[in-house]
């Protein structure tokens, strides 16, 4: 019995790598978003899309044509591409709500025989999948903030932020002139601008033309 297994398995293997997936096709089902207005967009990712055409046309929609909300989908590999021009979009814009769904979603892959039997017709298989399915809604307007899966708006660095870094550079900066110095800043100062004064200026060093000026 053993004997006979092991030597039908190589057969249905045989089998179907004579096979080959010709075509897929997602089950369509509802975004899972109340409320949503008919005309929404939403941006299908697929595995083999290109993250920058999805951006020019998403930024688009609501830039130049002035939409106040954007969905993207995408399921099995292109979950991680969907969060990514997510993340995109939302750090260019600033100021979106999010909401994110998750969800199971069927995909039919049909199977093609390159191989049929001799004066037979050509066999196609049809596998259902059930793959993880990602949906998140962009918005510019508020959203109800109880529902699952909501986000706030992430905070957008502005002049404040900017101030803050910069005095934080200053203050770091001040922190280092802080070690020990040679004699005191005048001293130096003095002593700099009696090398640099030529002789022919004499006293008059101090409110002559810096000896780098060329006339």
């Amino acid at each position: 019995m053993a004997a006979e297994g092991g030597g039908a398995e190589p057969v249905v293997r045989s089998r179907m790598e004579n096979f080959r997936k010709v075509r897929t096709s997602e089950q369509e089902m509802p975004l899972p978003f109340p409320d949503l207005p008919p005309d929404v967009v939403e941006m299908k990712v697929k595995e083999g899309s290109k993250i920058r055409n999805l951006m020019n046309f998403a930024m688009a929609q609501l830039e130049l044509k002035g939409r106040r909300q954007i969905v993207f989908s995408g399921c099995g590999r292109a979950v991680t591409k969907t969060i990514t021009c997510v993340e995109i979009m939302k750090r260019k814009l600033g100021g979106l709500h999010q909401v994110t769904k998750v969800r199971y979603k069927t995909l039919l892959e049909v199977w093609e025989n390159q191989d049929p039997l001799p004066g037979g017709s050509a066999q196609n298989l049809t596998v259902h999948k059930n793959v993880p399915s990602i949906c998140i809604l962009l918005s510019r307007d508020p959203l109800d903030p109880n529902q699952t899966g909501y986000q706030p708006p992430e905070p957008r660095p502005g002049l404040g932020v900017q101030l803050s870094q910069v005095k934080e550079t200053s203050s770091s900066s001040t922190k280092g002139l802080k070690r020990p110095l040679p004699p005191p800043h005048e001293d130096l100062l003095t002593k700099k601008l009696q090398v640099e004064v030529p002789d022919s200026l004499g006293g008059s060093g101090t409110t002559g033309h810096p000896p780098d000026c060329h006339h």
